[in-house]
């Protein structure tokens, strides 16, 4: 494989097809000793849920009052 100027690989297609693997599909990559390894995510994994939630927590950053927002959840 080769690594483009983005910084992209392509996963072979034979790779791919074995997996089950299509655009849009969310993988886990992660660093070990021996070199890296790239995972499949099924939606169901919990480990999805717990990725958004650590992109969801915190404070908002804008100032709604509870009547604008739930105007805004009522559309």
């Amino acid at each position: 494989m080769v690594i483009n100027a983005k910084g992209q690989v392509t996963i072979p297609r034979q790779t791919r097809e074995r997996d089950g693997l299509t655009p849009g599909n969310t993988v886990e990559f992660s660093v070990e000793r021996d070199g890296i390894v790239l995972r499949p995510i099924k939606a169901t994994d919990t480990t999805l849920v717990d990725a958004w939630l650590r992109q969801t927590t915190g404070a908002a950053r804008d100032k709604f009052t509870t009547a604008k927002l739930m105007k805004l959840t009522r559309r």
